[in-house]
């Protein structure tokens, strides 16, 4: 957790190469673990425990251990140091994507030191830049591909216990995710000094811009899965939202319900696509005119729209005086196949520690390298266990933090796991 695995720190190799000594100490064999670097300040751990059957394909842990950057000085703590107060963890990549890491490598080192033999080869893939490029995933299912093929994935990186007045309401399993999509507003001017103001300042021209973005609400579209997550999470509410969410499940849904629910950010991204601002920079000196304005739109598009609207839509919001460029391209991904017995797997293994909590699938609105295992034809799904509180989600924010006892919780849970799956 100490490691500051940002970007710009580079280490993620000195991340991977901790949790290989880890499993290596516990006597797995060094032909088994392999920390792989994609560049030498972007490092990968991949670690197999070997099955009884090797004709069984095997079953693919994912998580990553590199997290976004956190500045001391917008936390209450270190967040680079684990902090333990008051009942929970604090500190950068406690909920995303280290406790994932954790959990997996501590209990390949729990059933190797028990003897337990799974049925199958369980492979844990811990990637080093999921948070930027996400291109590890996609250079070890390509150039690594003998190392991580399996049957399908289980990733620890989405998929949350959904929490209801500090209560487990909703254990969900992710079975999709909206597309990535990044773009760059650029508006240019020749400038001058500030004490000749003009109207047309390139800073009120992207503000302008930025504003019809911010107003503008892409069509509701209600997805197989999030109607089947909307059907499920009526059952654990009263009142209007148990109505609203019946209404949006229906064919066709409701707008008026549809509506109210877009009022809360944890709904109406499973309800549309969304663009959102989420950097901008402008000027070059406090007296003079700027010569030129930045900022970046975040998309994140719903699985099986077609991208190219969304681009138009937001070149006909800029206007003619900005200039739209595309910083990362979206890559459709298809959604992972939850049959009924798959899903009533993950039943039963949360029933044991959450008995009662109905399980649900669930479409993520943030983006994983499950992506890039759907597309390689590997399905995949996310139950994480870990809680979210929709109303105080530290992911990416100030003073990230998780539960301890929900830490252990959930670590049991996936011990449970591959032992369940491991066995099949």
């Amino acid at each position: 957790m100490e490691i500051p695995t940002t970007e710009e720190m580079g280490m993620t190799p000195r991340a991977a190469r901790a949790m290989a000594d880890r499993l290596l100490a516990a006597g797995f064999p060094a032909t088994d673990v392999h920390v792989l670097t994609l560049t030498p300040r972007v490092g990968n751990l991949v670690a197999r425990l070997r099955g009884a059957d090797a004709r069984t394909r095997p079953i693919l842990l994912m998580a990553h251990i590199d997290v976004v950057p956190a500045r001391r000085d917008d936390w209450s703590l270190d967040p680079f140091t684990l902090t333990e107060r008051d009942g929970w963890f604090y500190g950068r990549g406690t909920t995303d994507n280290k406790a994932g890491a954790a959990m997996l490598v501590a209990n390949f080192i729990r059933l190797r030191r028990e003897g337990w033999q799974p049925r199958r080869d369980l492979i844990i893939a811990l990637t080093g830049d999921e948070e930027t490029t996400q291109a590890s995933i996609q250079w070890l299912l390509k150039e690594h591909r003998h190392l991580v093929d399996a049957e399908f994935a289980l990733n620890t990186d989405s998929g949350r216990i959904i929490l209801r007045g500090g209560k487990p309401s909703l254990f969900t399993v992710q079975a999709s995710e909206k597309v990535y999509a990044d773009y760059q507003l650029d508006v240019r001017d020749v400038g001058g000094h500030s004490s000749l103001a003009r109207p047309d300042n390139p800073i009120y021209t992207l503000a302008a811009a930025l504003q019809r973005i911010a107003a503008h609400q892409f069509p509701l579209n209600v997805t197989e899965v999030a109607r089947l997550f909307f059907e499920r999470s009526a059952r654990v509410e009263s009142g209007r939202m148990a109505a609203d969410l019946r209404a949006v499940a229906a064919t066709p849904p409701d707008p008026q319900a549809a509506a109210r629910l877009s009022k809360q950010p944890f709904y109406n991204a499973r309800l549309r696509t969304t663009c959102v601002a989420t950097r901008v920079e402008a000027g070059h000196a406090n007296n003079a005119l700027p010569q030129t304005a930045r900022a970046v739109i975040n998309c994140r598009i719903l699985p099986g729209e077609p991208t190219g609207p969304v681009e138009a839509a937001l070149r006909r919001l800029a206007g003619d005086r900005v200039t739209l460029t595309v910083l990362s391209a979206p890559q459709a991904s298809p959604s992972s196949p939850l049959s009924a017995a798959m899903l009533a797997r993950f039943e039963r293994l949360a029933a044991v520690q959450w008995p009662g909590v109905p399980v649900t699938p669930v479409m993520e609105a943030g983006a994983t390298d499950g992506m890039y295992t759907r597309l390689a034809g590997i399905s995949t799904y996310a139950p994480s266990a870990l809680p979210e509180d929709p109303d105080d989600v530290r992911a990416h924010g100030k003073d990230e933090r998780l539960g301890v006892e929900a830490f252990y919780d959930a670590t049991q849970f996936w011990y449970q796991t591959m032992k369940a799956f491991g066995a099949q």
